[in-house]
């Protein structure tokens, strides 16, 4: 495979698309993680909330890194319209997250599952490891398939046109 390809210019292939989201989710992560631990260690935030402070900066990250590098077929033209779906998929990313995190930084903290080698009080990064992964897979597939796919341009016609054909009868 061409190296020229898989980083630049535009391409619908899946392979080099998740090549290029495992960077872009890479940086979005390493942004988030930057916001939740600042605001959970330095500033003593609820791991929660400060969690989704961190989801807020990785999602625009995210977006603006994505919409120019991995995905160029898109089937929603309009800019705020496509971030708000954007968004809502990772909000169910940030579903998953938050659960993970509430259960290692709650329930398993509380019960010492790592015994001393892990302090209870750090064990919100195990839930925040975990949720990486899962948030990964779910936010990469789909937004490749939902909101940018292949057939993102004769799917948003067809959508169009079922839509005109009701209003007219």
């Amino acid at each position: 495979m061409d190296i020229k390809k898989v980083i630049a210019g535009k391409t619908d292939n899946t392979f080099i698309q998740f090549f290029r989201y495992v960077f872009v989710g890479g940086g979005a992560t390493v942004v988030q993680y930057l916001i939740l631990i600042l605001l959970k260690e330095l500033c003593g935030m609820n791991a929660n909330l400060a969690n989704a402070f961190g989801f807020v900066g990785g999602l625009v990250t995210n977006y603006i890194i994505s919409t120019y590098w991995v995905f160029d077929k898109k089937a929603i033209k309009n800019k705020a319209a496509e971030f708000t779906a954007f968004a809502l998929i990772g909000v169910v990313g940030l579903g998953i997250n938050q659960g993970l995190i509430w259960i290692f930084d709650k329930p398993l903290a509380n019960r010492h599952i790592f015994g001393g080698l892990i302090p209870s009080d750090k064990y919100y990064l195990v839930g925040q490891v975990l949720a990486t992964g899962v948030a990964f897979f779910w936010n990469f597939f789909a937004r490749k398939y939902l909101l940018y796919n292949k057939d993102a341009d004769e799917t948003t016609k067809n959508i169009a046109t079922d839509e005109m054909t009701k209003i007219k009868n």
